[in-house]
């Protein structure tokens, strides 16, 4: 994979920011990468973008690539998943605790496949078109094996997110390459008997003692699994 350009791709409410520490290792290791910042997470947005809107700003930034590996988190398993078929050179998917819908599920049917109340569920708040989370509660939720500071500017940094992106089927064709799930085994937001399903969906799987967020908790641990 040392040719490929790692496209990261931020789960729901977050920004290229989540990757902060990551990138930093794929720098220090001399690799190369793209973030994406999908329309349905930013701050003063469209309140109405959705699942394809995510997804064709991913194809867009893997064009002219070479190779690329898909690296996935959370929600942005559906913006992957929908993008895949887009992206003409895509060596592999990597998904990192994430939702990986099938042909004509969105994220929430996903996230009813099992009857589990997760904390990310406790902290979400409905205004208009757009879901927010509770600060106190998305600290424990997304972050809660990170060091406290770490967790306080990550909260900081959270934006809406849209309804329509969570309600939007995945249409997208079969993803074109080999996919790997990284399943988070201490994850407080999409529980891990989700995750064990989830993973069945995928050709392979490793399991990570983290949170929902190992881009910031296990940077390392991560970087070496995304790289193998």
């Amino acid at each position: 994979m040392e040719s490929s350009t790692y496209v990261l791709v931020h789960g729901a409410w977050g920004g290229p920011w989540c990757w902060r520490d990551v990138t930093a290792e794929l720098d220090r290791r001399g690799l190369a990468w793209r973030s994406a910042d999908l329309p349905s997470c930013q701050r003063d947005g469209d309140p109405y973008a959705d699942l394809d809107q995510d997804a064709a700003v991913v194809a867009e930034l893997c064009e002219g690539l070479d190779s690329v590996v898909l690296v996935a988190h959370s929600y942005g398993g559906a913006v992957a998943t929908q993008a895949a078929h887009l992206i003409g050179e895509l060596a592999r998917v990597i998904y990192v605790a994430a939702i990986v819908p099938e042909l004509g599920e969105s994220a929430t049917d996903v996230a009813r496949l099992i009857d589990v109340r997760t904390d990310l569920d406790r902290a979400m708040r409905l205004e208009g078109p757009v879901l927010y989370l509770d600060a106190e509660l998305a600290g424990s939720a997304l972050y809660g094996d990170c060091e406290a500071a770490t967790r306080d500017w990550a909260v900081s940094q959270l934006s809406t997110q849209t309804l329509a992106s969570f309600r939007s089927p995945r249409t997208g064709s079969v993803v074109p390459a080999p996919t790997l799930y990284v399943a988070c085994l201490q994850d407080r937001a999409i529980d891990p008997s989700l995750q064990d399903i989830l993973a069945a969906r995928c050709n392979a799987r490793v399991d990570l003692e983290s949170g929902h967020s190992p881009f910031f908790s296990h940077p390392t641990q991560l970087v070496d699994v995304l790289t193998q």
